[in-house]
């Protein structure tokens, strides 16, 4: 009976939040293709990645769909949400040799750290993304596409 008394406690809590705190349920999540990213998807969950602060964004990438290896200007950290997130550091990609992280993964992106990321299976697969704006990206060869699909 506690248990219970407990467990109703804190659903009432949560549906009655105090100023200043904020939920996104799954279900409201507004995901938004990303250019030329063989369909990815972003979507912003809290704060402004052009602007200073604290952001969180999640990234969604179909199966077989990866980035080039690039780096952001500041620290990031990534959560795995969904799949098998396949995780390549360096200026060569070679998806072969990623790293392998399930959902429930973490990995710290230092700042200027070059790396390359998505889903190598027939996965589909979300991370959240926390980090400090504003950040910016850059592709360690412009000339190639910053997205590629995979054969699969």
């Amino acid at each position: 009976m506690r248990l219970l008394l407990l467990t109703f406690a804190l659903a009432g809590a949560a549906a009655a939040q105090p100023a200043g705190f904020r939920t996104v349920p799954t279900d409201s999540v507004q995901w938004q293709p990303i250019p030329n990213g063989q369909g990815a998807q972003s979507a912003l969950i809290a704060g402004n990645p052009s602007q200073p602060g604290t952001y969180v964004i999640r990234v969604k990438f179909p199966p077989h769909v990866m980035d080039r290896p690039h780096s952001h200007r500041r620290d990031r950290h990534v959560t795995v949400l969904q799949g098998r997130w396949f995780a390549g550091t360096g200026p060569d990609f070679a998806p072969d040799k990623a790293q392998v992280l399930p959902a429930g993964s973490y990995m710290f992106h230092p700042a200027g750290g070059v790396h390359w990321d998505g889903s190598n299976s027939d996965d589909t697969v979300i991370v959240q993304i926390i980090g400090e704006g504003p950040v910016t990206s850059a592709d360690i060869d412009p000339a190639l596409a910053s997205w590629v699909k995979l054969p699969g």
